[in-house]
């Protein structure tokens, strides 16, 4: 049972929050659970949109970050964020099962992209502490400066939203996957 009450329709959300919600079912064609949760304060909702939004224009691709969603997901026991994404993964970035199991456990079939995504999975373990070696590993193979500043607030992106799902108790709307650890 949610904690942090979900508004059932659009409708029903703050006034300031339906542009917003609008726009997301415009862009998904459904609004899933976590926005209308978050639209219980529209400026939360208006900053997770724009960070997003942001994020979308950066150097790393939407198979990229899904990647990263995936293994932050996976560190902080996150279900919610698990079943979204993975269904994401899927359907918008296209990854493969195989692709996606080797994203949840820090890793990729693709070389580069494999160091960005156990890089993210470092930051998200060592809460952004992370050694001298595990920035050049990921310098090394490939990413820029601006490339690994994306990760690290991807990292903090994909945090917040399973934090909020967490307090929230957010009821999944995804095919339910569950996580390694135990949930959030």
């Amino acid at each position: 049972m949610t904690r942090i009450a979900t508004p059932a329709t659009v409708a029903e959300a703050p006034a300031a929050s339906q542009p917003l919600l609008e726009m997301v079912n415009r862009q998904l064609g459904a609004v899933p659970n976590q926005f209308r949760m978050v639209g219980n304060s529209p400026a939360a909702l208006e900053g997770y949109l724009n960070l997003k939004s942001a994020l979308d224009k950066g150097e790393l691709s939407a198979q990229m970050r899904e990647r990263i969603a995936l293994a932050v997901a996976e560190v902080n026991g996150c279900d919610y964020s698990l079943s979204a994404h993975i269904y994401f993964a899927r359907n918008v970035a296209k990854l493969d099962d195989t692709e996606i199991t080797a994203n949840r456990n820090g890793g990729s079939n693709d070389p580069t992209a494999a160091a960005g995504v156990l890089f993210a999975k470092k930051v998200a373990e060592a809460r952004g502490r992370v050694s001298d070696a595990d920035l050049s590993a990921v310098k090394a193979a490939g990413y820029s400066e601006a490339a690994v500043v994306e990760i690290v607030l991807n990292v903090a992106f994909n945090v917040w939203t399973n934090y909020i799902n967490a307090v929230a108790s957010t009821v999944i709307d995804f095919p339910v996957v569950h996580t390694k650890k135990a949930s959030l």
